[in-house]
């Protein structure tokens, strides 16, 4: 799965540092870099790669990505998955202001949108 944002590598460093913390995540999440504008000096934060086994996404990893969702103002985040790049456009405003049973039926309802790309796609 991968997670890009445009014109935001400061947020995609950040989720990445919430991700690498979470046990089922340690040693499977990576720092896409894209070549760097002509003004720049250094490659770009474009993404982040999170490499899932075969069971896929599960609560706890979506968990955290609720987690740091909860610390943004309003963000945009194209979700792609395997190969074939099935896409998915994940929206997130007033996630703050959820309370205790809005969080865990988030949580569900993001494990359950990524599994229906993972039947799409095949799986992979």
């Amino acid at each position: 799965m991968t997670v890009t944002a445009e014109n935001s590598a400061d947020e995609l460093r950040n989720l990445h540092s919430w991700l690498r913390e979470e046990p089922e995540l340690r040693g499977q999440v990576r720092v896409r870099e894209g070549d760097p504008p002509p003004d720049a000096l250094g490659p770009v934060v474009d993404g982040l790669q999170v490499a899932l086994g075969t069971g896929g996404v599960g609560a706890s990893p979506a968990g955290v990505l609720i987690a740091w969702l909860r610390t943004c103002g309003e963000v945009s985040l194209p979700l792609a998955r395997g190969e074939n790049e099935t896409r998915v456009e994940m929206t997130a405003k007033n996630v703050k202001a959820l309370n205790l049973v809005e969080t865990p039926a988030l949580t569900t309802q993001l494990v359950e949108v990524l599994k229906s790309t993972e039947a799409h796609d095949g799986g992979d």
